[in-house]
């Protein structure tokens, strides 16, 4: 059962060969299962170059994929709504892969800690770029 849900820009990183996260997601794959939302799928195949096809399906194929199903939509919808509600502006594609970690009780990975600050219920793990892990 994986443990934690890892951000897109954590996935871009580790395929650009930034040394620190690849260490950094293989010593958590150590600890628990990697997983990502389908969204994330989507941003990082939608950003790929054409010769980045191969590792980039290598990598993805080493992660749990979490469709978005009903409740996912439906919780990303109301992450959204209050997050206008407060006077800030939560995305569509954060606020569904938010609501994936909390539909599966995941704690999210991520390098922008900011976009998920202060969302109920959400368990975050956030790094910072200079930080070493």
């Amino acid at each position: 059962m994986p443990s934690y849900l890892l951000d897109s820009g954590l996935v871009i990183r580790h395929l650009r060969g930034q040394r620190r996260i690849v260490h950094f997601l293989r010593g958590l794959g150590k600890l628990g299962r990697l997983a990502v939302s389908a969204i994330t799928r989507l941003e990082i195949r939608a950003g790929m170059a054409p010769d980045e096809e191969y590792p980039t399906q290598k990598l993805l194929s080493r992660f749990v994929t979490y469709d978005v199903d009903r409740d996912i939509a439906d919780r990303a919808g109301d992450l959204v709504r209050l997050s206008r509600q407060r006077g800030n502006t939560l995305s569509v594609p954060d606020a569904i892969i938010a609501a994936t970690a909390m539909a599966h009780n995941l704690t999210l990975v991520t390098l922008n800690r900011a976009h998920f600050e202060g969302i109920p219920g959400l368990r975050l793990e956030p790094l910072i770029e200079n930080e070493n892990p």
